[in-house]
């Protein structure tokens, strides 16, 4: 996944009644119930191969520019592409 766009100037002057106002507005937001994560249980990662692969330069580069995890954003574009495959089967 991508690197997330950094905050504007306009989102980080934005004083806590803003930020609750503008949740409340939000049909997607909503508070967490209570009791939400009382039985809450962490997924397992899944497992991984370790492989060696080789790649264009530029390919590898574009991923590393990116930032930290860039092997876990070339899996996600791999898994992508084998997701978008298995559906036109």
């Amino acid at each position: 996944m991508p690197a997330a766009e950094p905050l504007s100037d306009a989102l980080k002057a934005m004083d806590d009644e803003e930020v609750e106002r503008r949740a409340a507005a939000d049909p997607d937001a909503g508070p967490i119930p209570a009791g939400f994560w009382d039985e809450a249980e962490p997924a397992p990662p899944r497992n991984k191969e370790q492989i060696t692969l080789r790649l264009d330069a530029n390919v590898l580069q574009h991923f590393r520019k990116s930032g930290k995890d860039y092997q876990s954003r070339i899996n996600a574009v791999l898994k992508s592409y084998v997701q978008a495959q298995e559906k036109r089967r």
